[in-house]
């Protein structure tokens, strides 16, 4: 059997794929103890309400990231964000990848080796971070904690994706979004961080746009 030797740009570009994998699993777990709906209802306090209230009402945005993954791996590129339902990662050379998701689903694809991995929307706690409202009752909020310098927000569905959840940070003056997290099934975390943000700016729909045809074609992987 031959070897064969990754290049610079297919190690990255396996890196985050990993990475994202993780952020699109169905199952995951945030080590978080379980709140009854009286004490989860409590921690959503009307600030925090009104920080998630402020976000969802960005229709808009774009700007930078970075990624950082489980296992130490760094990423970055370029986010937009048309609400409800799309967003687009571009990632910043040697990564072929790119991320999508277009309202109805989500794809992560590789330039280079020319693959696709869908998965629905639904299905994913993007869809949280994405709606047109984030509504912090008791079915959805596993924690707030509310500090002087920031708001941390932890959503989950059960009945949508099991123990799925996402961990959301604002600044608590500007009711700006500085991360999200989401921790798998074994702990592990892969995060984003987003910085020079620009809001409501037009967008074009073709940045959003999956290309349905080819991922067929092609098939997942």
């Amino acid at each position: 059997m031959k070897e064969t030797k990754m290049n610079r740009s297919e190690k990255a570009g396996t890196l985050t794929r990993r990475g994202f994998t993780g952020l699109m699993a169905l199952t995951f777990s945030a080590g978080l103890p379980l709140l009854s709906p009286v004490e989860a209802s409590a921690q959503a306090s009307a600030a925090a309400q009104k920080i998630a209230d402020h976000f969802a009402s960005v229709k808009t945005m774009a700007g930078e990231f970075v990624q950082f993954g489980p296992r130490g791996e760094q990423t970055g590129g370029k986010f937009f964000i048309d609400r409800p339902g799309k967003i687009r990662f571009n990632y910043e050379d040697p990564s072929p990848m790119r991320v999508i998701a277009d309202g109805r689903s989500v794809v992560i694809g590789n330039r280079k080796l020319k693959t696709w991995d869908l998965y629905p929307l639904s299905k994913t706690p993007l869809n949280l971070l994405l709606g047109e409202k984030i509504d912090l009752s008791a079915k959805m909020v596993r924690s707030v904690k509310e500090e002087a310098d920031l708001t941390t927000i932890v959503l989950g569905d059960r009945n949508m994706f099991g123990d799925s959840t996402i961990t959301m940070m604002f600044d608590p003056k500007t009711y700006d979004l500085r991360q999200w997290t989401i921790t798998d099934a074994q702990g592990k975390d892969t995060s984003v961080m987003i910085f020079n943000v620009k809001t409501g700016i037009p967008l074009d729909a073709k940045v959003f746009t999956i290309p349905y045809d080819e991922v067929r074609r092609r098939g997942t992987q």
